[in-house]
């Protein structure tokens, strides 16, 4: 069996229609980022759901569109790696950014 969860599926009816399906959900994650900006909530709430929003945008675009769902283990890895490194470093600073 192959690693590669897309493989059996037809290249060109079927992928259309996964890309499609992607595209469809980034749209209405966009609205829902939208309509949670009109909400009255609090500001961290808001920036919260805003975020998550994001991070599931990124995975969808991460997973479909740069075909990282079809990687090998060793890309998989290496990309986390750099999304770590690069979290990490905004992480350290931020502080510097909140305190000025």
């Amino acid at each position: 069996m192959t690693d590669n969860p897309l493989a059996n599926i037809h290249p060109h009816s079927s992928q259309k229609k996964v890309y499609l399906i992607v595209f469809g959900a980034l749209g209405a994650l966009t609205l829902l980022t939208v309509g949670v900006s009109y909400l009255r909530v609090a500001r961290p709430v808001a920036i919260a759901i805003a975020l998550a929003v994001a991070f599931t945008k990124v995975s969808l675009i991460t997973l479909f569109f740069m075909h990282m769902i079809s990687e090998k283990k060793l890309i998989r890895s290496l990309f986390c790696a750099a999304i770590f490194f690069a979290l990490l470093l905004l992480g350290l600073i931020l502080p510097d950014f909140l305190i000025k």
